[in-house]
């Protein structure tokens, strides 16, 4: 055997372990949507619930339910959206959706996010508002941080930045809807699209 052999065997094996250990069959189009669904959601908090805001100089329980409904549709549309697409792409690749390495991916990923999503709501039960989006990116970030060790793991530069993000959005808690929509919906964007061209190659 010559020694691209050896190089082309080595490379196969590294492929196979890394199959069988992380789930590889993320979509970037879906990183894409969901970030279009941030700008989207936040786009409407805006133009429609931010000036019942203004009017009042206090948020009721009508606009803070709006508000949750608004993020939680932006939530679920990409969650929906990225199962959907990424199972197509494991249909293509032959890998498996539902195993015990996309088990623990979906672990790793919820864990941070539960914790966080319920540290937000104990600081908005005492109104607490000022540093929401900066702990929604701060967690969100720890999330992708902690799932990148059984996926992509280009993934985690997108949690180090969701990170960065949000500690500077803590320094700056007037601007936190700005530095969100920045967060989660052009550096999803830009991501996804790096990661869809690269599927392309």
């Amino acid at each position: 055997m010559t020694e691209n052999d050896y190089l082309k065997d080595i490379t196969e094996i590294k492929n196979l372990m890394n199959r069988s250990s992380k789930f590889l069959s993320l979509s970037g189009l879906s990183g894409i949507l969901a970030g279009v669904y941030a700008v989207l959601g936040a786009a409407i908090a805006y133009f429609f619930l931010f000036p019942r805001i203004n009017k009042t100089l206090y948020i009721d329980s009508l606009t803070f339910n709006l508000l949750v409904l608004d993020l939680a549709l932006v939530a679920i549309l990409s969650i929906v959206t990225a199962f959907i697409l990424s199972s197509r792409r494991a249909k293509k690749t032959g890998e498996a959706m539902w195993d015990e390495t996309s088990k623990r991916l979906i672990f790793n990923f919820s864990l941070p996010l539960l914790v966080g999503g319920i540290y937000i709501l104990i600081k908005l039960s005492s109104q607490h508002y000022g540093l929401t989006g900066s702990l929604m990116l701060i967690f969100y970030g720890l999330a992708l941080v902690n799932a990148s060790n059984f996926t992509i793991s280009s993934i985690k530069y997108l949690g180090y930045t969701e990170i960065i993000l949000g500690l500077i959005s803590a320094a700056f808690p007037g601007y936190g809807f700005w530095f969100w929509v920045i967060g989660f919906g052009v550096f999803h964007i830009i991501y996804g699209t790096i990661m869809h061209l690269k599927e392309k190659q």
